[in-house]
């Protein structure tokens, strides 16, 4: 019975969250597509509940809007919403590194050298969820070691509306090869215990999402406004945003 230990269980509601943001992240749910609890619900085979927390979840961090009695559908990717988002993000990650590098291990070290040969092997594989998933790996040694819950809780809040143009910037090889680059000046400045360059590197990685939200769209569903059909988007739009779950 010893070797008997408790089983973590997944909430529902989180289980369908992850999988409407990765799908919206990736733009398998695109930019102004209306969603529907029940076909959403129905595709993940939960039941609505669940699907409904996911929903209000996603909203509050500006990748969903509702509109009573008339729609829901994914934001679309307006250039000043993600870059206020990224300066909130850079903020918190500037106090992260400059909070957490005097309180790191060497196994912290180590954990960010892995991380980071794993954002450089997914990116040379083309793998773009891998890469970030590692991005998010490397990044967290920093926020996890300061300790600050209020950091911890407004990186989450806010990445995920960032993540769309993650998704598109770590999709070019020349713009994944300077964010490895990027962070190893980021591990090296930690090895060393320079709080003050980790908090220059941060700011510059994140700075650079900044300034691709300044960029033009990829295309007129990106840019609010600019898709006379998205309030008029029938079922056959909430069908094809449920398959690509």
């Amino acid at each position: 019975m010893e070797t008997l230990r408790p089983v973590r269980r997944t909430l529902l509601r989180d289980t369908a969250y992850e999988a409407i943001r990765d799908a919206i992240v990736r733009g398998n749910i695109p930019p102004g597509a209306p969603v529907r609890d029940a076909d959403l619900a129905e595709r993940l085979g939960l039941s609505r509940a669940p699907v409904r927390d996911a929903l209000s979840r996603l909203s509050g961090e500006g990748l969903v809007e509702s509109k009573p009695q008339s729609y829901t559908r994914v934001t679309r990717l307006v250039p000043r919403d993600v870059r206020d988002a990224a300066a909130v993000v850079r903020a918190m990650q500037e106090l992260a590194a400059r909070t957490a590098v005097p309180l790191l291990t060497d196994p912290d070290i180590t954990a960010m050298r892995e991380a980071n040969d794993g954002f450089r092997d997914a990116t040379r594989r083309g793998d773009v969820a891998d890469a970030l998933r590692a991005d998010d790996r490397l990044h967290d040694v920093l926020v996890t070691a300061c300790g600050n819950r209020a950091v911890a809780a407004t990186v989450e809040r806010y990445t995920p509306l960032i993540r769309r143009l993650e998704w598109r910037r770590f999709g070019t090889a020349s713009a994944a090869h300077g964010s490895a680059e990027l962070h190893d000046r980021l591990i090296e400045a930690c090895a060393g215990r320079d709080a003050d360059a980790a908090a220059r590197v941060t700011a510059e990685i994140w700075r650079a999402l900044e300034e691709l939200a300044d960029e033009p769209p990829a295309g007129p569903s990106d840019e609010r406004g600019a898709d006379p059909s998205a309030e008029t988007c029938d079922e056959r739009g909430a069908g094809q945003a449920a398959e690509t779950l």
